[in-house]
């Protein structure tokens, strides 16, 4: 995990000015791959103690647009967010419990990753989500056809949430 000096040079790389609840939040996304804007507010909490929803909100936003972190949001899930940006990497989701793991870019013909027409776009990146169940999923009683996730992250227990507020 990236050191709060190195988290702060981050910043000032993409042009933001180094804050406690930047760095703070910066470090949870680090530490805590794929989580929803609720698991990184707990996580900055625990942290620094008393952080708004919309303080995390604005940051979280903040670091997107400068492309310090990845926003991905699978279909049936809330946004999630991650510090590894910039090699168009993929993932693959539990359709059972709603694990989210990164997979490196598919190679080959199949699936195809180049549009037969681009329609004038200049493309630049290909987002692609795999579906399946993940192996403790498969190793226990996987969830019935048309049951979405039912946990927010890898082997948390509780439910799914949708976000409220500004995304």
């Amino acid at each position: 995990m990236p050191t709060t000096p190195h988290l702060e040079r981050m910043l000032r790389g993409a042009a933001l000015r180094v804050t406690r609840p930047r760095v703070a939040v910066l470090r949870a996304v680090h530490e805590n791959p794929h989580a929803d804007t609720e698991s990184i507010l707990a996580t900055v909490r625990e942290d620094l103690g008393a952080v708004s929803h919309q303080a995390v909100y604005d940051v979280l936003r903040a670091f997107t647009a400068t492309g310090l972190v990845r926003r991905i949001q699978p279909m049936g899930s809330v946004a999630r967010y991650e510090a590894r940006v910039g090699d168009n990497h993929h993932h693959v989701v539990c359709r059972s419990c709603g694990a989210i793991a990164d997979v490196d870019c598919a190679v080959g013909v199949t699936p195809c990753l180049t549009a037969s027409d681009g329609r004038g776009f200049a493309i630049d990146e290909a987002e692609v989500i795999y579906w399946g169940l993940c192996p403790a999923c498969v190793a226990g009683a996987p969830a019935g056809p048309g049951d979405g996730p039912r946990r927010a992250i890898g082997d948390q227990k509780e439910p799914v949430r949708r976000e409220e507020g500004p995304t």
